[in-house]
């Protein structure tokens, strides 16, 4: 509909009524304070002689209307504060409160709103409007009745004079401190108990120690439904998608609390501790010779994916990181010791592992702990060590602006902590040792707030280098003081906000606190992690703290000045999955569905689909029942709201057993054999129990054995990246097909189409189940030229041709007409408009867990599971090449992708 534009001039319409002239009077006032009047170069000249005086007073004329052109245009254009905040505080609606701008248009924005008679608004003023809301308000009546009461009955019991002067001194009164927190061993340890305020809040939860910080910023886990017994930051309540994308990969840096992440210490003799972790999957013959000599000395650290046995195979629990404790130096008094049977030293390591899988992990290392002699302890220390991790090129900036050593002269700091100063500049690191691994101590970073932006001193670049290749951190190697349970509880008890600030107003404005005997050192552990895949993605950094002291670091980490601009963006458990899937790396436990925390959360968010579905009218719903996949097929296939893998290897079983399927006959048969409809919820698939993760290094193996070697566990899936070779966009539940007609039987060379495939199918040329025959053709014509296979047959120019007969060629080829007129419908025209029929039922092998568009990579990609079976069976047939192109449907679409997959 075109909008109809204003009537000219200033009179009535031709309806009598009198227009709209506010867009005219606006657009008029604007001209009118662009306009800038001149004088005439004919008032400077008498008589044909140029007269001076005249002319300057025409110029001044002229400079001073130019002057108040401008003034008026800034008039005219005049922008209010509320138009002049920051992207990220950009909101659709403005407010009318001048505490939502920043500071330095605070006064601005108040003067504005006096001229313009602007109503404020006071959240603490406003009268409640709601139910909820009136109670809200006189619970917090009769709360702050209470308080009164309490504090007047103290005031007589002490007898101290009057209640002003009781709350005057209230601040001096000495309140005792907790006790120390109990571990108890080869048990699970109890929450810290939470303040009287917010206990209520954490029945049935835990708090971060940036909850009160969280929950102002970001959308969070709701309260009845928490994830993983934590009440998790899902995601920013800024748009934030894009920004992370710049922030973890260009400049700045994204920082996350990951508290939540399990700890749990072991101790014990080394040899018992070596058993231990064979017995979780840790047989790499690397791990236990000289090769892994630095991982047990403590200066590197271990990750990959912990396992269990179950019924003569091993199922995976979930990734994990292993750091052991160096040991302590000998010394010669223990030298000179002698004993008939000399103690083996005892040994410590960390095992920080996913909170999905902790519990799986706990009563696993539990069961082979009581099994050695002597015995090994196992501590959980979910609540005594806290984490927060860094990714962006700042990340080491970052680091490097809030964490001093504790000790100021290089001399005396530890050597981890030279080492961690030696840093300044380091944009990305991955450029790091693999695993490498820092632990020192630091200094409360609210003794130097605000953070400081760190200064690269100059030849910077070779004192990194030379660090970096040397990485001097195995002299004077120490025990970590993380590892020890005093040092964390004194690191605890760190001094009260009040008393810094007492501290720093006795200080001159600027100057940093000093150190004093109040303030405990903070043990903390620094571990470099490099992406999953190969390429110039940026590493990770995790800092480990002890519980309590997260809060602080964080505070002052979230405030730190990058030097690209801005500060640290906040992440939450979605930024998260966004990094991990533009980095092309499966994030657990949502692309882990053969453990049981990945079919755990799988499960879970079957369960929101389905309620997301149900709530929806009849009229907006998808009937999976009726969707059309062509050649008569209706339906879908499997549960159209689930990564159906119980369905998956149902029909794998049952087209082994049954043969090739026949043709349905209806509609209705055909949606009656494909659709699945499963309940709601289900407590536990056995199907999903049986599956099995094939690792990319045993699916390799595979590869290269022979047809008749190599055995593929029953129920065995691989993980795999899927990049789309045109078009498309995956999403999650997206079914993955091979290609239909292998082994021999319609196969071609990738890019070299044959006369089927030139020529259209009829529908004579059709398979039992109604498919072309030419299917598998019909997708590989849609590989780009940069795609096809190498060597194929390019036409080329006759050679010993004259100029007339090359432009004859070369017209012919650019004006060639396929077939001639008039063009024959194409073989699925019928159907789709000509675009491919997805293949059978016989041909799923898998689906995808995670997918949209990558910004990293410019196309849609995704990461799915394939069952690994079909997978090697499509490789051996047709080789690497051709057979790893697929085709990815949607669920509840008709048409499908073609893509290619890559093993990760």
């Amino acid at each position: 509909m075109v909008k109809r534009k204003d009537p000219p001039g200033g009179g009535k319409d031709s309806h009598g009524r009198q227009p709209n002239n506010t867009r005219n009077t606006k657009r008029a006032k604007v001209q009118a304070a662009r306009t800038i009047r001149t004088q005439p170069s004919d008032a400077a000249l008498e008589d044909g002689k140029l007269d001076l005086n005249r002319f300057l007073n025409a110029r001044e004329f002229e400079i001073k209307s130019l002057e108040r052109s401008m003034n008026k245009c800034k008039a005219v254009n005049a922008t209010r504060v509320f138009q002049m905040v920051p992207r990220a505080m950009r909101r659709r609606t403005a407010s009318h409160n001048v505490k939502r701008v920043p500071k330095r248009l605070r006064a601005q924005a108040r003067k504005e709103m006096l001229e313009d008679n602007t109503p404020t608004v006071e959240s603490r003023k406003r009268k409640p409007r709601t139910t909820r809301a009136r109670i809200r308000a006189e619970t917090m009546r009769k709360l702050r009745y209470l308080a009164e009461k309490k504090r007047k009955r103290k005031g007589k019991k002490a007898g101290d004079g009057t209640v002003e002067e009781v709350q005057r001194r209230g601040s001096a009164v000495v309140t005792a401190r907790p006790p120390r927190p109990k571990i108890r061993r080869n048990m699970l340890n109890e929450p810290p108990k939470a303040d009287s305020k917010y206990r209520k809040r954490q029945i049935n939860k835990t708090w971060l120690p940036t909850h009160l910080w969280h929950a102002k910023r970001a959308t969070m886990t709701r309260p009845s439904s928490p994830l993983w017994r934590f009440a998790i930051p899902l995601t920013s309540t800024a748009k934030c998608y894009r920004p992370t994308h710049r922030a973890s990969g260009q400049k700045g840096v994204v920082a996350w609390d990951t508290s939540y992440m399990s700890t749990i210490g072991v101790y014990g003799t080394a040899d018992c501790l070596e058993r231990a972790l064979r017995y979780l999957g840790l047989v790499q013959e690397g791990l236990w010779n000289t090769r892994g000599k630095k991982w047990r000395a403590g200066v590197r650290k271990w990750t990959g994916t912990v396992s269990r046995q179950q019924k003569g195979s091993r199922r995976d629990i979930g990734p994990a990181t292993i750091v052991w404790n160096p040991q302590p130096p000998a010394t010669t008094s223990d030298e000179m010791e002698t004993s008939e049977k000399p103690k083996k030293p005892r040994r410590q390591i960390l095992i920080r592992t996913h909170p999905s899988c902790f519990l799986e992990l706990f009563e696993e290392l539990l069961k082979v702990a009581k099994g050695q002699k002597p015995q090994l302890h196992v501590e959980d220390l979910r609540f005594e060590v806290g984490s927060i991790e860094l990714v962006g090129p700042a990340s080491t900036e970052t680091l490097l602006g809030i964490l001093e050593p504790f000790h100021d002269s290089p001399e005396a700091a530890e050597r981890h902590a030279n080492v961690f100063r030696s840093l300044a500049g380091v944009a990305n690191p991955a450029s790091l040792p693999k695993d490498a691994i820092l632990a020192f101590s630091a200094r409360d970073p609210r003794l130097s707030y605000p953070p400081k932006r760190v200064e690269i001193p100059s030849g910077g670049e070779q004192t990194i280098l030379k660090t970096l290749t040397d990485w001097p951190v195995e002299e004077n190697l120490k025990p970590y003081d993380i590892f020890d349970r005093e040092s964390r509880y004194q690191a605890s008890r760190m001094p009260s906000q009040k008393s810094l600030n007492r501290r720093k107003g006795a200080n001159a404005p600027g100057e940093p606190i000093k150190v004093t005997a109040a303030d405990p050192p903070i043990p903390v552990m620094l571990l470099a992690s490099r992406p999953g895949t190969d390429g110039q993605a940026q590493g990770t950094w995790t800092l480990l703290a002890p519980w309590k002291c997260i809060q602080h670091i964080w505070y002052c980490l979230m405030q730190y000045p990058v030097s690209t601009g801005g500060n640290p963006r906040l992440g939450g458990l979605e930024e998260q999955r966004q990094i991990a899937f533009e980095h092309g790396t499966p994030w657990f436990p949502g692309d882990f569905p053969a453990t049981t925390a990945g079919m755990n959360w799988e499960l879970e968010e079957r369960a929101k689909r389905r309620g997301d579905w149900d709530r929806r009218p009849k009229s907006k719903r998808l009937e999976w029942k009726s969707l059309d996949l062509g050649a008569g097929r209706k339906g879908e296939i499997g549960d159209g709201l689930a990564c159906d893998f119980e369905y998956l290897f149902g029909v794998s079983a049952r087209t082994r057993t049954q043969g090739k399927p026949d043709a349905v006959s209806t509609p209705d048969a055909a949606a009656e054999a494909m659709v699945v409809d499963p309940p709601a919820e289900q407590p536990q698939s056995p199907v999903g129990m049986t599956i099995r993760q094939v690792t990319k290094t045993e699916f390799s193996a595979l590869m290269k054995s022979g047809s008749g070697e190599g055995v593929v566990p029953e129920g065995g899936i691989v993980a795999v990246g899927l990049e789309f070779v045109t078009r498309g966009v995956a999403k999650p539940c997206a079914r993955i097909y091979r290609l239909p007609g292998k082994g021999g039987k319609a196969g071609g060379a990738v890019g070299v189409p044959s006369t089927q495939a030139e020529v259209p199918a009829t529908p004579e040329a059709r398979t039992k189940d109604g498919l072309p025959v030419d299917l598998s053709e019909q997708w590989l014509s849609k590989v780009p030229n940069g795609d096809k296979k190498k060597g194929a047959a390019v036409p080329r120019m006759p050679v010993g041709v004259d100029m007339e007969t090359r432009k004859k060629i070369l017209a012919g080829s650019l004006l060639a007409v396929e077939v001639p007129y008039p063009k024959p419908a194409a073989g699925n025209q019928t159907d789709f408009g000509g675009h491919p029929l997805c293949p059978g039922e016989e041909d799923l092998i898998g689906f995808v867990t995670t997918g949209a568009f990558s910004l990293s990579e410019g196309r849609g990609t995704a990461i799915g599971s394939i069952s690994a079976a079909r997978a090697l069976e499509t490789l051996r047939e047709t080789g690497p090449r051709e057979g790893k192109f697929c085709v990815v449907r949607n669920a509840g679409e008709s048409i499908g992708w073609l893509a290619r997959w890559e093993v990760v």
